[in-house]
């Protein structure tokens, strides 16, 4: 962001290589609407600012901005539905364990900020504006409702899946507890990059740090994940059952003995 890219960190990476002119614009001017909007909220606060007001200043009329963005919530907070689409891509591939999908996802956000902070002129400064991102965030009732019901999106959407690996129902209490672990993974990277980011380290540094913390995290969920599959068996007990081996299977569990 100019915005700093504060809440979408891929923003200035180039269209896919089939993208054709028609969706290059409608990219361009989503990109121009969220970053003039974000710029606009930091500046003078998220309620003091109307939705006419971004599209005025981006030469538009108010439908074309709800076009973009069904809420004016969606306008700082819209980096949440791609992180929804690459965890229901992650989670669903059967070779990745789901803590590594988590991981792969949060890391290339990670990534995208600070090479975004890297690139800039002062990356203390723009390292302020990640952390004011995140106050006008936690100060707006709003944009943490909108931020809590996006999140429980990416719980069913998760849950859903983690069942299916596991040859489970989604309303079973295991796949239910494994995606919000899972999920508070983001919660660490988040805690993590507002305790770095205090405009004395250097991008690098902030990745090392930020990483490490998410990893430290990672390793306790997934020891928690690779015991849920099946529950124990009795003392002695020899168990041929292969619902609980193709469970076990799709968490890279060892099949019960």
């Amino acid at each position: 962001m100019t915005r700093p890219t504060l809440d979408r960190t891929d923003r200035h990476t180039p269209g896919p290589p089939a993208e054709g002119l028609r969706e290059r614009k409608k990219r361009l001017m989503r990109q121009q609407l969220s970053d003039t909007a974000t710029r606009m909220f930091l500046e003078r606060g998220f309620d003091a600012v109307r939705v006419a007001e971004v599209a005025e200043a981006c030469g538009v009329s108010d439908k074309t901005v709800f076009n973009y963005f069904p809420t004016k919530e969606s306008l700082v907070l819209d980096r949440l539905e791609t992180t929804v689409e690459s965890l229901r891509t992650g989670l669903a591939d059967p070779g990745i364990p789901p803590v590594e999908a988590a991981l792969q996802i949060l890391d290339r956000e990670l990534a995208g900020m600070t090479t975004w902070l890297a690139g800039q002129d002062d990356p203390g400064q723009a390292a302020g504006a990640i952390r004011r991102f995140g106050d006008l965030i936690r100060a707006t009732p709003s944009l943490r409702a909108y931020q809590a019901d996006m999140m429980d999106q990416f719980a069913s959407a998760a849950t859903q899946i983690l069942a299916a690996r596991a040859a489970m129902n989604a309303d079973d209490p295991e796949p239910q507890i494994a995606a919000r672990a899972l999920l508070g993974l983001w919660r660490v990277q988040a805690d993590s990059l507002r305790k770095h980011l205090d405009g004395t380290r250097a991008p690098d540094q902030i990745h090392e740090l930020v990483t490490s913390d998410v990893r430290r995290a990672a390793r306790l969920i997934d020891t928690g994940l690779r015991a849920f599959a099946a529950p124990a068996p009795p003392a002695g007990a020899v168990i041929d059952d292969p619902e609980l081996d193709s469970a076990a299977s799709a968490w890279h569990l060892p099949a019960p003995q």
